[in-house]
């Protein structure tokens, strides 16, 4: 499987060139706690491999690829504290990824300089493009590993094209083979059994945190973390699209509204459910709830494959409209951006 994603990848990409996807490290916390590790998604979907330090390169000459991998080599002492990372013969079989070479992480620099000397042009020939897992949306990415590594390798070799292989991935990603789809329906059952526990424990004047305690009961014990911060938003706080401070108390006569899900083996849920705190809707509530169940229900049953993400957001968007409309919330179809200032969805899996 995840030979077969690299090998695809490998057809999108230039020919004579490398490209390189880092694992990624957990940031210190404070003294000597760090933050939970995160695997970085990309490096993930490519290689099946969850751990620190890890580096992956992948080598496309006009007639032979190549795959390395480095990784830390087990330090007696830090395996005692914090327990044994992969072996190296663990990492050449592990999901039988079938890499050219597995090498220490200590030598991944000097390998570079080597791919990139004239010495290796016979085999891959003369290495003219440059592929990092550049993030194009992070307003902080001048603090990632790729982009650091990118500076480097620009100030080292400045006749190399540095580019980003995220866009590539982003499109093999979009499409889920049958083991990330069942990924995905594990994590949706796990959070579909939380969203019953909060509703069966939902009650005025309980807090928003204990609410998200009750939901967060049941991914403990599935073992399973939230696949982004919950958000438990009672009243007006669900009109925050992010509040995720979840300390009011409920009061009776409220909408809670809960937007969460779970992270299953790195793949994701994403679901907003809203409910009456007392069990019970106003006819106002009602009549509003039942507007965005339309929208739910008419999208879902409209969505196909061929419909762009515009004309999907639009068909549930003329639905609002016409929805807000009878409710006298707007007159013209522009006002519905008062209510509805967001999207309709948005791409699920590894993210």
């Amino acid at each position: 499987m995840f030979k077969q994603r690299r090998t695809e990848y490998l057809k999108q990409v230039a020919e004579h060139s490398i490209s390189v996807f880092f694992s990624g490290h957990a940031p210190q916390k404070s003294c000597d706690q760090n933050y939970p590790f995160t695997v970085n998604r990309n490096f993930f979907h490519l290689t099946g491999i969850e751990q620190e330090n890890v580096t992956l390169v992948l080598v496309k000459g006009k007639d032979l690829d190549a795959t390395y991998l480095f990784l830390e080599e087990n330090d007696p002492v830090k395996v005692l504290w914090d327990g044994a990372g992969l072996t190296f013969e663990e990492a050449s079989t592990i999901a039988k990824l079938e890499l050219s070479e597995v090498k220490k992480l200590k030598t991944f620099d000097s390998s570079i300089h080597n791919l990139l000397s004239t010495n290796r042009s016979a085999l891959y020939g003369q290495i003219s493009t440059f592929y990092l897992d550049l993030e194009r949306q992070n307003e902080k990415a001048d603090d990632t590993i790729p982009v650091k590594y990118a500076h480097q390798i620009k100030n080292l070799y400045p006749f190399l094209n540095i580019t980003t292989s995220q866009m590539i991935l982003a499109e093999q990603r979009m499409v889920k083979d049958s083991t990330e789809i069942s990924e995905i329906s594990k994590a949706i059952m796990i959070t579909e059994k939380g969203l019953n526990r909060i509703m069966k424990a939902l009650k005025p004047k309980m807090t928003e945190y204990q609410a998200e305690a009750e939901y967060n009961y049941v991914l403990n014990q599935h073992r399973v973390t939230p696949s982004f911060n919950t958000i438990a938003a009672s009243g007006k706080n669900a009109t925050t699209l992010h509040y995720i401070d979840n300390a009011d108390v409920i009061n009776d006569g409220d909408l809670v509204l809960f937007d969460l899900g779970v992270d299953h083996k790195n793949y994701c849920s994403d679901i907003t459910r809203v409910y009456p705190v007392n069990g019970k809707f106003t006819e106002r509530q009602k009549a509003v709830y039942e507007v965005v169940l339309e929208a739910n229900k008419k999208t879902i049953e409209w969505l196909k494959p061929g419909v762009t993400h515009a004309e999907f957001k639009e068909y549930g968007r003329q639905i609002l409209i016409a929805g807000a409309k009878k409710l006298g919330l707007i007159k013209e179809d522009d006002e519905i951006s008062k209510y509805y200032y967001h999207g309709l969805g948005h791409y699920l899996g590894l993210d």
